[in-house]
């Protein structure tokens, strides 16, 4: 609180004391933070999802975890290439418009250490989505019975996923249970869906 003398009068003015972790910019982390927890959730929930549609109409366990490592390879395969691809574009838009800026003033100094790296996104992006992946395919590796290979998967899934939202919510400073709330949710229906419809097709479809 301080005061600040107007024509005779003492008015009182309220300051806003900042805590240091305020001060901060999440905004910065907004980039490598959503490639990372979109990388692990999409291995999370698209591999369950392979899994819980395989297990839907094939209890056999090694058509499971077959379809489930499969999955996870090229899964990983397509984050890598699709951020590759697209942080490459992000560099060349970056490397043209400094070289247009060092064109127009001879002032002006390359940044070259604040340029994004395609090597280093794919390979971050492979490896969120992999570690992801993990997540259903050890949980279904060491059970045998079809029914309680189906509830540990399940939970184990959601479990991470709520992890994998709070985690992201966290470190970017944003609500944390809405953001669980919507991943759990937003998997739950993937993996319905999944298991549904292919139980559809293979019972009554493939006939």
């Amino acid at each position: 609180m301080s005061t600040i003398p107007v024509n005779g009068m003492v008015h009182h003015q309220t300051t806003l004391e900042l805590e240091p972790n305020d001060l901060f910019d999440y905004s910065k982390r907004s980039q490598w933070l959503r490639a990372a927890v979109l990388g692990a959730t999409d291995g999370l929930v698209s591999t369950a999802s392979l899994m819980m549609g395989i297990g839907a109409i094939k209890k056999d366990i090694k058509a499971m975890i077959l379809i489930g490592f499969a999955g996870l390879v090229a899964g990983a395969c397509s984050m890598a290439i699709g951020e590759f691809v697209s942080v490459y574009s992000q560099l060349d838009v970056e490397v043209a418009q400094m070289k247009r800026d060092f064109n127009r003033r001879d002032d002006v100094e390359a940044e070259v250490d604040g340029l994004p790296n395609p090597w280093q996104a794919a390979a971050a992006s492979a490896l969120a989505f992999s570690l992801g992946a993990m997540v259903p395919l050890l949980a279904a590796s060491f059970i045998q019975p079809y029914k309680v290979r189906i509830i540990v998967v399940g939970a184990a899934v959601t479990m991470a996923l709520a992890i994998f939202g709070w985690l992201g919510a966290a470190l970017g400073r944003a609500p944390a249970i809405k953001s669980s709330i919507r991943v759990v949710v937003g998997g739950w229906i993937a993996m319905a869906i999944t298991f549904g419809l292919t139980k559809l097709i293979g019972t009554k479809g493939l006939h």
